[in-house]
C-alpha cells in the first residue's frame, strides 16, 4: 500500500465524519470503551491466581497480596485445601463475570455499528435521490448499489471488528505486559526474545492482506456493476446471441475476484503458523530459563498463560487492522457520494410553492450541455400558453427529450431562463413544480408490485375507485380486469410480464390520476401497434383536454392537431407554427411529412 493510501486510511477528518454518525449513540460508545478497559484489567487476574494456587498446592511459601485476602474473605489462607477451594470458586465466578463483560462488549459494539450503518445508509440513499440525472448517466447502477450496500456494511466492521476491538486488544496486551514486568522483568524480557519476529511478520501480513482486500473490494464493485447491467439487458444479449462472449467477460472479472481472495488466504496461511511457531519458541525459552534456575512452577504456568494472552490478540490484531483499513476505504467511497455536489440546488427558504399551476411556459435563451461545453440545446426560445398543445418534432438527438428534462429540473441549465406562469423554475419548490408536471415516457418503468401500486405509486390519497374511474376514461379498464387478479396483478420487476403497449397505457392512467396542469408525452405512442392506435388517440385526447401539453411523437397523425409545432435540429429551433403553416413553408417539417407520407414506417420524431 502506498504512503498516499496510508495517509488516506488514517485520515482523522474522515474518522471524525464517521463518528459524527455515532453522536446519537455516544452513551453506547463510552460504554464499549469502559467494557474494553474492564476486559483488559481482568485479563491478568486469573493467570496470577493460578500461579498462587499452583505454588500453594506444591507447598511453596507464597506471600499473598492484600487484595487476594479481601476477595477470599472468611477463608483460612493458611489452610491449603480451603485456599485452593476458595480460589477455584472465585475463578469460576470471575470467569462468568469476564464472559458477561465480553458478551456485552461484543453486543454493544455490534449494536452501535448496525445503528450507524442504518443512519448512514438512509443518508446516502436520500443523497442519491437528490442527485442530478447526469450522475446516473455517468455512473453504473451496480457501483452506486455497492456504495449504498456493501461499502456501508464495511463501515459497521469499524465498530464490531475494527477500531474499538483493536483498542481493547492493545489495552489487554499493555496491561498483561505490565503485569509480567511487575512479577519478573528479567523473565519477561527473556520470554519475549522472539517477539521482534512476530512484529515483522505482523507488518508484512497487514500489508499483504490489505492490498488483497482492496483488490477484492474493486472486484466486488465490478461484479455488481457487470451483473446488474447484463441481467437488465438480458433480452438484448439473447436476441443477439451474445451469451458466450459476455459469459467469458464475466469469468475474467470473477477470476480477478478469486485471485485477490486467494492472495489474502495465502497470507493468512503463512501468518498464523508463524504466530504459533513464535509462541512455541517463546514458551520453550521460558521453560528452559525457569528450569535452569529452579524457579517455581506457578510462575511457569502463569507466564505461559500471559504469553497466550499477548499472542492471541496479536494473531488477530493485524486482521482487525485490515478490517479497520477497509472500513475507512469504504467510508471514503461512501463520503464521495455524500460530497457529490452535482445535485439540484436546494430550495430557497421562501421557495415558490403554489397550490396549483396554470400552465404558461416560456423558454428564454436556454442553452444546455450534458458534459462540458458540448451544447445539446442552443439558444432555445419559445412560449406556450396555458391549455395549448405543442408538438416537438425532429430527428433523434435533436434535443426534444432534453427540453422536457429541463422543464421539471431533472438537469440544471447552463444559460437562459425557463419560466412557468411567469416564475423561473429555479424559484419553485421542486416538489411543487414536479407535482404540476405529468410525464409519460417512451420507456415506461414499472416497479415490482401490483398494477394498483404502479398506478398510484403507493399514494394513500388515491382510492381504488379513482383508479378504476381513470382506467375507464382511458379505455383500459377491461384490459386490466382480464389480467389474473385484475388490479392486484403482480407485474414483476420493470413490468416485464406486460407488453410495451400495456405498460404505456398504465402510465397514461398514472398521469391522469395525478391531474397535472402540464402534461408531457415523450414519444408515448411509439410502443403502440397500429391496431391500438385508435385507443391511444382516444387516451391522448382524454389526457390533454384542458391542460398545457407537450407532445413528442413519431406519428404525424398524433401531432397534426397540435396548436403549435416546434421543429428541432441539432439542438436549434428551425421552424415553428401549426401543421398547415409549416407545410406551406416547404421547409424542414414539410420534408419530414413527405418522408412519412411516402413510407409510414419512417419515424418523424
Amino acid at each position: 500500500m502506498s504512503g498516499k493510501d496510508q495517509k488516506k486510511v488514517f485520515d482523522f477528518s474522515l474518522l471524525q465524519r464517521i463518528f459524527f454518525f455515532v453522536k446519537p449513540y455516544k452513551n453506547k460508545f463510552y460504554l464499549s470503551l469502559l467494557l474494553a478497559i474492564l476486559m483488559a484489567i481482568a485479563s491478568p487476574i486469573r493467570p496470577y491466581l493460578i500461579q498462587l494456587t499452583v505454588n500453594t498446592a506444591i507447598g511453596k511459601n507464597t506471600v499473598l497480596p492484600n487484595w487476594v485476602s479481601t476477595v477470599l474473605f472468611g477463608t483460612d489462607l493458611s489452610d491449603i485445601s480451603q485456599f485452593i477451594i476458595a480460589v477455584t470458586i472465585f475463578q469460576i465466578a470471575f470467569l462468568f463475570i469476564e464472559t458477561t463483560i465480553r458478551f456485552l462488549f461484543s453486543f454493544v459494539t455490534a449494536w452501535m455499528g448496525q445503528h450507524v450503518v442504518k443512519d448512514l445508509r438512509v443518508t446516502v440513499y436520500k443523497k442519491v435521490l437528490g442527485l442530478n440525472l447526469r450522475q446516473f448517466d455517468q455512473t453504473p447502477i451496480g457501483t452506486l448499489t455497492t456504495r449504498t450496500i456493501n461499502d456501508i456494511e464495511s463501515i459497521n466492521d469499524i465498530f464490531s471488528d475494527g477500531l474499538i476491538p483493536i483498542v481493547a486488544d492493545l489495552l489487554t496486551i499493555i496491561i498483561t505486559l505490565a503485569t509480567m514486568f511487575w512479577i519478573d522483568w528479567r523473565l519477561t524480557l527473556i520470554s519475549l526474545t522472539p517477539f521482534p519476529i512476530m512484529i515483522i511478520a505482523t507488518y508484512y501480513f497487514k500489508e499483504s492482506v490489505n492490498k488483497s482486500f482492496i483488490q477484492v473490494r474493486n472486484a466486488v464493485a465490478a461484479l455488481n456493476a457487470f451483473v446488474q447491467e447484463h441481467i437488465t439487458g438480458m433480452q438484448v444479449l439473447q436476441a443477439f446471441a451474445a451469451e458466450d462472449k459476455e459469459y467469458a467477460a464475466f469469468k475474467k472479472i470473477n477470476e480477478k475476484h478469486r485471485d485477490a481472495n486467494i492472495k489474502a488466504i495465502f497470507a493468512y496461511s503463512v501468518f498464523f503458523p508463524i504466530v504459533e511457531v513464535v509462541l512455541a519458541v517463546s514458551t520453550g525459552i521460558l521453560v528452559w530459563w525457569i528450569a535452569d534456575r529452579s524457579l517455581d512452577a506457578g510462575l511457569l504456568v502463569a507466564f505461559i498463560l500471559y504469553l497466550n494472552q499477548i499472542f492471541r490478540p496479536l494473531r488477530v490484531i493485524a486482521d482487525k487492522f485490515n478490517v479497520l483499513q477497509m472500513g475507512m476505504i469504504a467510508a471514503e467511497r461512501v463520503f464521495k457520494v455524500l460530497d457529490n455536489d452535482d445535485e439540484l440546488p436546494p430550495a430557497k427558504q421562501n421557495a415558490y410553492s403554489p397550490d396549483s399551476i396554470k400552465g404558461d411556459i416560456e423558454f428564454k435563451h436556454v442553452s444546455f450541455a450534458y458534459v462540458g461545453d458540448n451544447c445539446i440545446l442552443k439558444n432555445i426560445n419559445f412560449k406556450i400558453k396555458a391549455g395549448e398543445t405543442v408538438a416537438l418534432v425532429g430527428h433523434t438527438g435533436s434535443g426534444k427529450t432534453s427540453i422536457i428534462s429541463l422543464l421539471n429540473r431533472m438537469y440544471q441549465i447552463q444559460e437562459g431562463t425557463i419560466k412557468i406562469d411567469g416564475v423561473s423554475i429555479d424559484e419553485y419548490d421542486v416538489d411543487a413544480l414536479r407535482k404540476g408536471i405529468g410525464v409519460v415516457l417512451q420507456d415506461v418503468f414499472l416497479f415490482s408490485g401490483s398494477v394498483m401500486d404502479n398506478i398510484t405509486l403507493r399514494n394513500p390519497e388515491i382510492s381504488r375507485d379513482q383508479v378504476i374511474e381513470a382506467a375507464k376514461m382511458i379505455g383500459v379498464h377491461e384490459f386490466i380486469e382480464q389480467l389474473p387478479k385484475g388490479y392486484d396483478y403482480h407485474v414483476m420487476e420493470r413490468g416485464n410480464m406486460l407488453s410495451l403497449g400495456q405498460r404505456q397505457l398504465l402510465s397514461f392512467i398514472r398521469a391522469l390520476l395525478y391531474n397535472p396542469a402540464i402534461l408531457v408525452l415523450d414519444e408515448a405512442s411509439s410502443s403502440i401497434d397500429t391496431g391500438s392506435e385508435i385507443l391511444m388517440e382516444k387516451a391522448i385526447d382524454t389526457l390533454i383536454a384542458g391542460r398545457t401539453s407537450i407532445i413528442i411523437a413519431h406519428r404525424l397523425s398524433t401531432i397534426r392537431k397540435a396548436d403549435k409545432i416546434i421543429v428541432l435540429d441539432k439542438g436549434e429551433i428551425k421552424e415553428m407554427g401549426n401543421h398547415t403553416e409549416l407545410l406551406s413553408l416547404g421547409g424542414f417539417y414539410a420534408k419530414l411529412h413527405e418522408m412519412q407520407f411516402q413510407n409510414k414506417k419512417i419515424p418523424v420524431g
